[in-house]
Parts: structure tokens; sequence; C-alpha cells
């Protein structure tokens, strides 16, 4: 039996396929970089809404177009994502023999490269859209937003049953393929990189010589351009390497960063952390400061702000303080992920329902 198991926590000595501790840690790499970069822009956007804003409502198409140059940039250097490279290992493409595999200085073919650009950018994207799409959905159908006889909350309805379901079965793909890859019997950890035509191997000895002396060799043979056209490519592609290789550096250092932010916020530490934190209860702002677009409070304390007339389904918003009509409020911030009257960055589950003794 342990001779079976050998390979969980050890390599062969001919076969350069990593364990399942190393894959499954670049895996959560970059998951764990996203919501970290995620709650800097929130706490920059409540800070200053009008300079941040822009970043936390757009923060998924964003995040989206740096992956996709930071991938594109390890993919085409290294035969490798980020996560991948930072843990010494790159991508082999399926049927290369151990004798003829290519270099990973010498980046993915073409084919191989696309589908892994896919995987690794565009479907995390559509799977965030799809997961807000569902909670919206939720949020909804909880409150009762369309009427009880529309097609479209028949639908809904019947997506939200299934989604779970859904869901279930390919996280559970995901755990039966690494089930698989411990065991032995697959050489892929993710069904996604046999679908890309690719499988994980670590670095050798003539690959780091490689990536250590290739940007020597592109420095000296680097040529002068020709044409106005020449040149400009040129710029675009220095300019495009630059900004990936800035965000490899930055997010290197973030790796260390992220770690810290694991034990300050571990449960051990939260009462080190309440003791350290805890400040009196500020007092109420004086004077408000409106934006421009922004209504005026009706002097009725019974008006909705938004649509001047008495409350119905009273709601507050958790971010500001303030009393709406739910239906109301509930359109505004789905539109315009803000407070109506502060405009602090707000989402649709800052919404508090009240209920009154009358009720």
């Amino acid at each position: 039996m342990a001779e079976h198991g050998a390979h969980i926590t050890t390599a062969s000595v001919v076969d350069d396929q990593p364990s399942i501790f190393e894959v499954v840690a670049q895996d959560s790499l970059m998951s764990a970089v996203r919501p970290a970069l995620q709650h800097v822009v929130k706490v920059l956007a409540e800070s200053n809404p009008a300079h941040f804003g822009f970043f936390w409502r757009w923060f998924d198409e964003i995040f989206t177009l740096l992956d996709l140059l930071l991938q594109q940039h390890y993919l085409s250097k290294t035969s490798a994502s980020f996560s991948e490279n930072f843990y010494g290992l790159k991508r082999i493409v399926m049927g290369d023999q151990h004798k003829l595999q290519r270099l990973a200085s010498a980046g993915l073919p073409k084919k191989q490269f696309m589908k892994s650009v896919m995987f690794l950018v565009l479907l995390p994207y559509l799977k965030v859209k799809l997961e807000k799409l569902v909670s919206s959905l939720r949020e909804e159908d909880e409150y009762s937003i369309h009427p009880p006889s529309s097609r479209w909350k028949r639908f809904y309805r019947a997506f939200l049953a299934a989604y779970p379901f859904v869901n279930m079965a390919w996280e559970g793909w995901f755990l039966v393929q690494q089930l698989r890859y411990i065991l032995g019997k697959v050489q892929h950890h993710s069904p996604l990189l046999r679908l890309a035509g690719v499988r994980l191997g670590r670095l050798t000895v003539q690959d780091i010589q490689a990536l250590e002396h290739k940007p020597a060799e592109a420095s000296m043979m680097q040529l002068p351009a020709g044409s106005i056209g020449e040149k400009i490519k040129s710029a675009l592609k220095k300019a495009v390497g630059g900004v990936a290789l800035s965000l490899s550096t930055g997010l290197s250092v973030g790796v260390f960063f992220l770690q810290f932010l694991e034990w300050w916020y571990s449960s051990e530490n939260q009462e080190t952390i309440k003791t350290l934190t805890a400040l009196p209860t500020p007092p109420p702002p004086v004077h408000l400061d409106y934006n421009s677009d922004s209504p005026l409070l009706p002097k009725m304390k019974t008006v909705c702000p938004l649509c001047r007339k008495n409350r119905v389904n009273d709601t507050v918003l958790a971010t500001s303080g303030y009393v709406f009509c739910y239906r109301c409020v509930f359109n505004y911030v789905r539109s315009h992920q803000a407070c109506p009257i502060t405009g602090y960055p707000t989402e649709v589950q800052h919404l508090i329902k009240l209920y009154s003794p009358e009720n």
C-alpha cells in the first residue's frame, strides 16, 4: 500500500508529474488574489466614490483584462500560467515524448495557447458573472419583484432550481478528476487541462537555464525597427510586456502579503484583533455633501427620497442608513451600485427590510 501511495508526496525519478499538493496550491493562488484585490478596491471606493467608484463598478472587467495580459505574458514566455510558474511548473503538450519536449522558454503552440487563455481567463469571468446573476435572481424571487404570473418568473425559478445541481455536478467533476490524479490513473488534476491538450510538469534544469538566458538574448538580438508601423508595433509590444511584468512582480510580492492577511483574519487571531481595533462609535454627520445628481431628502420622514411618495415596504441601506421603498431602492442600486443619497458603493445584499409592530 505504501508503494502505491508514495507518488502523492514524492515524484518518480522518470516522471516529472507534480504532486497533488503542488497543483492544488497553484490553483488556490489566483483564487486568493481576486478577492484580495476586490477588497482593496472596495475600501478605496468607499473612501472616495467619485474617484474610485468606477473601478468598483467595473472590477470584473478590469481584473479580467489585467489577468489576460498577465497570463498571455507567462504562457508565451514560460509555457505556464502565473501561478504555475510561481510553483516551478510548466504546461507540456500532450503526446510529446520526454526527450522531445519543448523548452518552457519556447512557449506553447498556438492551439494550446488559445485554449489555455480561454480556460484561465474567460471561463472564470463567465463563472463570476453567472454567480452574480443567480444571486440577483434569488433576491428578485425572494421579494417578488416580478408579477406571479409572468413567464420570466417561471423561467428563472426553474433556472434557480436547476443551478445548484449543475454547480454540484461541475464541482464533482473536478473532485473525481483530482481523486483519479492522486491514485495515478490520469495525468491531469483538472478536466480543463485535458480539454486544453496539456498537462503539468516540473521545470527541468534546461528549462530554468533557458528562462534565465532568454531576456539577455532578446536584448542582444533586438534590431532597430525600420518603418513607422514596425516602431509602433514594437512600442506596443514593449508596453504590454512591461505591464505584464509589473503585474507579475506585484503579484509575487502580494502573495506573501496574502499569507499575512490569512493569519490576520484567522479565527485564532480574532480576539486579539477585536481588542486592538475596538473604537468608540463615531458621531453622526452634521452636514451631508450631496452629489449634484443626488435627490434631496424629503421633509417628511415617511416619504421615499426616490419616488417622493409614502414609503411602501420600507427598506434601509446598510451602507448609509437611509430608508426607501424596496422597489425604488432595489432598481436604483442594481443599476448604479451606489446609495442614491451619499453615493457610497452599495450592492443588493446591503438592502435590509424594516418591519414595524403595526405590520
